[in-house]
Formats: C-alpha cells, sequence, structure tokens
C-alpha cells in the first residue's frame, strides 16, 4: 500500500502547481457531506412529533379565548361602565312609604295634642247646656292653652260664634271640631307655595334655627327626600362652631351617598358656604342645603354672620338663597313662636320646619304660628326616620288634630 509522510504530502502540495479553479475540486466533496448532515439530522433529531387533531383543536380553542380577553380588556381601557351606586336605606323607606302609613303615623304623632283637645274642649260643650259668651270664653281660654296663641284662639271663637249663634240646640263637639278643622285648612289657605326653583342652576336652600331642634338631622332626612325625587344634592356643613355638626351632616352624606363641603372646625361658615355654592354650580347639581350655626354670643353676632353668608353666595348666584327656612321644635310650645319672631327680625324666612310633633300635646302651635307670622309650613316631623319627614298638607293635618 501506497503511505505518504507528513512531509512528503507537504512537500507535494507544496511543489504542486495550483489552477485558478482547482479550489472547486476541493468545495464540491465538502458540500456534499454538508447536504448529508443535514439529510441524516432531519430524519433523527429534527423530525417534529405529530400532533393529535383534538389537541390542535383545543389549542385553537384556548388561542380564541386569549384574543377575546385581550379585546375585552383593550375596550374596558377606554369605555368605563358606570358605576351603579346603591339606593341608600333611608331612601328606600321614603320610597317604600304608603299614603295610608304616613297618615297613621301623622295621627298617631298628634295623638296627644289631638286627646287634650277633644277631653278639654269635648268635655265642655258635653257639659253646657247653652251656646253662650260664657262657653265661648271657656273655649278661648282652652286654644290658648293648647298654645294655638291669642290670635288663632280669637279666629275660631268668632267663626263658631257666627256659626252657631242662634240655633235651637246645643252643638255637639263633633259638630264643632268639623268647624275647627275646616277653619284650621282655612288659616293655611290650602297647600304652600311651590318651592323657588331657579330658571338655571342650583338652588340654595339656607336652613336656620337653635342648637338642638334637630336642625342637622332635619337636613339629613329633607336630603333623603329630595334624593327620593330624583333630584342630586350638595350639602354644606356652615355650621363650623360645633365639630359634632360638621360631623353628623358628614354621617348623613355617608349614609346618602351625598357629598359634603366641608372646612375645619372654628373655619369661617361664609367661606364654607361660598365654596358650597362653586361646587354646586361647577357639578351642576339641583339643590343645596346650607347648614348654619345655631348658637352665637349675641343676636347682632348671628344677624351679621348670616347677612354675611347672603352677602358672599350672592357673589356667585345673586339670586341665592332661594329658600331660608327655619327648625323648630314643637315640643317648645311658646318658646317656639319666639324663636319665630326672633329669626323673622335675622333673616326673611320662607318656611318652616317643625320637628317632634310625636313628642308633645303642642302640636298645634303651628296654627299660632302660622296665623301670627304668615309663614308657610314646608315640612314636619313625626318620628325618627327619613320617610316620618314629609310636606306639610293642611288637610292632611287639620284631620289627624281633630278626628280621632
Amino acid at each position: 500500500m501506497l503511505t505518504w509522510s507528513s512531509e512528503q504530502l507537504a512537500q507535494t502540495l507544496s511543489t504542486t502547481p495550483v489552477d485558478s479553479n482547482s479550489w472547486l475540486i476541493y468545495l464540491l466533496p465538502l458540500c456534499l457531506l454538508a447536504l448529508l448532515i443535514l439529510f441524516i439530522l432531519q430524519k433523527t433529531h429534527w423530525k417534529r412529533p405529530k400532533i393529535p387533531p383534538t389537541e390542535v383543536a383545543a389549542i385553537r380553542a384556548e388561542n380564541e379565548k386569549l384574543a377575546q380577553k385581550a379585546e375585552a380588556h383593550a375596550h374596558n381601557s377606554t369605555h368605563t361602565e358606570p358605576v351603579k351606586v346603591a339606593v341608600a336605606h333611608d331612601v328606600q323607606d321614603i320610597l317604600a312609604d304608603s299614603e295610608t302609613s304616613w297618615m297613621a303615623r301623622l295621627r298617631d304623632g298628634l295623638s296627644k295634642t289631638r286627646t287634650q283637645l277633644s277631653s278639654s274642649l269635648g268635655q265642655l260643650f258635653g257639659s253646657k247646656k247653652v251656646f253662650n259668651d260664657e262657653l265661648l270664653e271657656e273655649l278661648h281660654e282652652n286654644l290658648y292653652r293648647s298654645d294655638m296663641g291669642v290670635e288663632t284662639a280669637d279666629r275660631m271663637v268668632s267663626v263658631l260664634r257666627k256659626k252657631f249663634s242662634g240655633e235651637a240646640s246645643m252643638p255637639s263637639w263633633a259638630d264643632v271640631s268639623r268647624a275647627m278643622k275646616d277653619e284650621v285648612v282655612s288659616i293655611f289657605g290650602g297647600a304652600p307655595a311651590p318651592l323657588n326653583y331657579p330658571a338655571s342652576g342650583p338652588m340654595v336652600i339656607l336652613v336656620v334655627g337653635v342648637n338642638g331642634v334637630g336642625k342637622t338631622t332635619s337636613i339629613g332626612k329633607l336630603t333623603a327626600r329630595f334624593v327620593s325625587e330624583g333630584k342630586s344634592v350638595l350639602l354644606c356643613a356652615g355650621d363650623t362652631f360645633r365639630a359634632a355638626a360638621i360631623e353628623q351632616l358628614s354621617v348623613w352624606g355617608d349614609r346618602l351617598n351625598v357629598t359634603v363641603i366641608k372646612h375645619q372646625q372654628g373655619a369661617d361658615p361664609a367661606s364654607v358656604a361660598f365654596d358650597g355654592v362653586k361646587a354646586a354650580k361647577a357639578r351642576g347639581v339641583d339643590i343645596l342645603l346650607i347648614d348654619t350655626a345655631g348658637r352665637l354670643h349675641s343676636k347682632a353676632e348671628l344677624m351679621d354672620e348670616l347677612a354675611k353668608i347672603k352677602r358672599v353666595i350672592q357673589k356667585e348666584l345673586p339670586e341665592a338663597p332661594h329658600e331660608t327656612w327655619l327648625v323648630i321644635d314643637s315640643t317648645n310650645g311658646q318658646n317656639a313662636v319666639q324663636q319665630v319672631k326672633a329669626f323673622t327680625e335675622l333673616v326673611q324666612l320662607s318656611g318652616l320646619i317643625v320637628t317632634k310633633l310625636d313628642g308633645t300635646a303642642k302640636g298645634g302651635v303651628i296654627v299660632g304660628i302660622h296665623t301670627k307670622f304668615h309663614i308657610p309650613i314646608r315640612y314636619i316631623g313625626v318620628g325618627e326616620k327619613a320617610a316620618d319627614l314629609k310636606e306639610f298638607i293642611p288637610s292632611e293635618y287639620a284631620d289627624s288634630l281633630f278626628t280621632s
């Protein structure tokens, strides 16, 4: 066998003439060798396993799900669904309340006042045999003691004298109570005038009253009532003298999902009211309710404070406040009358809210106040729930006052 040493091979290659195309002779075998290697690898190590049709379908389904999720995520990033806020329980109670239920609660709330009137006056007309001036004087005294006031007592005596004087028989208490009920309705002149809603922008209601009459609670109940009517409401904690008042109004705001505009205790009430009006305009709400301080050092100071609030909010809304309501506690009797008198000297009242009619025998004070001051009674309260504060309807009140 012919063998070549490395030295002989090197010498041969170095002495052999190289043709310009001779490199092809070496390249061609190398290419063939590479193709052979690739073929072998494909048949062995690189062969792709065959996937069953069922697995292919499953993979396609999973891909479709992922695509749908991606599409939904992209949609939600640009289109947000509106947040659904649960209806507050207080609003639900109002919406579920019926006229029958309200009348039952009103009649029950006025039961002490009705019992006092029917027992004293019923006994008076049951014991007398003649309808004369002596009987009318006793009637006048009984009406006055029931907190209806001198003016109301005078008017009732005059009406009854005209109706029953000269009759052959003595009128019964049923006849007299029916005549008095009609006169009470006449005193109020039917339902109060509609609220003073502005042509545009929020209606601003300034709520005033001394501490302890249920002012802040009444604002919360009014808010629930307005929300139940489909109106948007904003609250303003203008009673900055009491931290408890700000806290209490905030609790009502949380309960009713209503925003409360508030500052720290001791802040300028007019400044808070101004921010409240600006916020109400910016948010386009229907009603702004402003709470105010109920106790200052003097009447002059209170007058100055309320005048300042009015002056400041009129910079944003020249016609505001559209309504100014005084909250009074019916259990205070003649003190409530004095409160109305005091506040009429401070602000121009457009309505009264009378609370706690369910806890007193002085429910007749409403008649006396309206007879004396001619201020509309807007709402009356006969219980703790929001549904227990409702619009005042003279015929309902008179019926509950005189009919068992």
